[in-house]
């Protein structure tokens, strides 16, 4: 392997871990990452000072311009747009590169698409990878006042999108089972109990996969899905339940035969009520799709 090669091959976890964050897909990650070595491979890396700044800082425009893209596709998405999970034996399966990429929780990448794709880039940079705001202000091109604005701001707002990011994971392994316990058992005040007054649930099938076509807002708009698909999963025979680990935390994933059909998670609000959950159908961003093979 010449020193070149190395080097990248050194920084690629990295990259991928910060394209995924940015963009919340394996595939446009590893585009990304690819455009990145592209360039590295054109250039003479005796002449850059930095490497590892050099290619955070080519990956981080080439995906603030990925996420650019891809967020006009997002909006003609039918129904919700869900950040693509990563499972553990995924991760293990392509190598080392997604091990760091999976410590950003789903939750973390829904709320993230509220931000702007420059406060995206400053809040990943400063709050994943610990980047100092004089290397952040040179990537972005801003004074380190604006871009600690940027991160400031980005906390904000992320703190107003409802759930925590730093829940336990005992805790949401017990929401997720007393949650679709009461479900299955029609008690609707116990299920509705474990839910925030305004928790929103959301469900991403991309036209592949049965799904809700818009956010259920709200216990009772929540309940009333969710109990429909518990008696309708009643008739089906040959499925299962398995707790997981995605993203690195609890997940609840349903097999039929030998194929997922969907994946669960949730996060929990100040309170420890349920503030949002997940729900990934769409077989395109699931294990054994084309992308995971």
């Amino acid at each position: 392997m010449n020193p070149a090669t190395a080097i990248f091959e050194a920084e690629r976890p990295r990259l991928v871990a910060l394209c995924y964050r940015m963009l919340g897909e394996r595939a446009g990650a590893e585009d990304a990452v690819q455009d990145t070595w592209l360039r590295w491979s054109r250039i003479d890396p005796a002449a850059i000072d930095n490497p590892a700044a050099w290619l955070r800082r080519t990956a981080t425009h080439i995906a603030i311009d990925a996420l650019r893209a891809a967020r006009a596709k997002r909006e003609a998405y039918p129904g919700p747009w869900l950040p693509e999970p990563l499972f553990a034996t995924e991760a293990q399966a392509a190598g080392a590169r997604f091990e760091i990429a999976q410590e950003c929780e789903l939750a973390l990448l829904w709320a993230m698409e509220r931000l702007s794709a420059t406060e995206r880039a400053a809040f990943i940079l400063r709050e994943a990878f610990d980047t100092g705001y004089d290397e952040i202000a040179a990537l972005l091109g801003k004074s380190e006042g604006a871009c600690r604005q940027l991160v400031s701001r980005a906390h904000r707002r992320l703190h107003e999108s409802g759930p925590r990011f730093d829940t336990p994971d005992a805790q949401v392994r017990e929401l997720i089972a007393r949650f679709l316990s009461a479900v299955a058992a029609d008690d609707f005040e116990a299920a509705q109990q474990l839910l925030a007054p305004d928790a929103v649930a959301l469900s991403d099938g991309g036209r592949k996969a049965s799904a809700a076509l818009r956010p259920l807002v709200g216990a009772q708009d929540i309940l009333t899905v969710f109990t429909s698909v518990m008696r309708r999963s009643a008739v089906v025979t040959g499925w299962r339940l398995e707790l997981v680990e995605v993203n690195r935390r609890p997940a609840l994933v349903r097999w039929l035969g030998e194929r997922i059909d969907f994946v669960l998670t949730l996060a929990p609000d100040v309170s420890g009520r349920i503030a949002w959950l997940y729900v990934m159908r769409n077989p395109d961003k699931l294990p054994g799709a084309a992308g995971y093979q």
